[in-house]
């Protein structure tokens, strides 16, 4: 896709959003379904994704780890962005790929050491690119990619997050 048609889709769509804007306020959905085991059935909207236990919480390995789905999550996103952002600034890219790993502590997980918080305890973004581009340019390229990157921006910046609990009804 060039910069024009990139600014032709997405033109009248910042111009709704800036004349009414709760037509940009979008709710995202996921919904899954207990499976086989100790698993979750997860739809996307493209394909049905098992997830299951990690190998170091006593998973067998072969269903998603959750872990892996938001790293997925956050190179998908970053490269998506950084794909319109390049096309945006004109940036030609021959290539470019994308790397995300971030560090656990199962003793947090497992609950073996109630010191040790569960989750994340760092996440790295590497990005490897194949242009001519300034480092001026690249610098410019990132930027813009971490500002405008939604799963980025959420690891950074948590939203207000809860949970509710409902009785299925017969």
């Amino acid at each position: 896709m060039k910069a024009e048609e990139l600014r032709s889709v997405q033109t009248p769509l910042k111009e709704r959003y800036r004349e009414v804007p709760d037509a940009a306020l979008i709710t995202l959905r996921a919904q899954g379904r207990l499976g086989e085991g100790v698993s979750c059935k997860i739809e996307t909207g493209k394909a049905l994704v098992e997830a299951g236990l990690h190998p170091a919480t006593g998973g067998s390995g072969q269903s998603a780890c959750s872990g892996d789905m938001l790293l997925e999550a956050l190179v998908a996103c970053a490269g998506v962005t950084l794909n319109a952002v390049a096309t945006s600034l004109g940036i030609e890219l021959r290539d470019a790929s994308l790397q995300a790993e971030g560090d656990l502590d199962f003793r947090g997980t497992l609950g073996v050491a109630k010191e040790v918080p569960v989750g994340f305890q760092s996440i790295r973004l590497q990005v490897t690119l194949d242009t001519d581009a300034s480092e001026e340019q690249l610098d410019t390229l990132l930027r813009l990619t971490e500002r405008y990157c939604v799963v980025y921006q959420t690891l950074a910046h948590p939203p207000a997050l809860s949970v509710a609990r409902k009785r299925a009804t017969d």
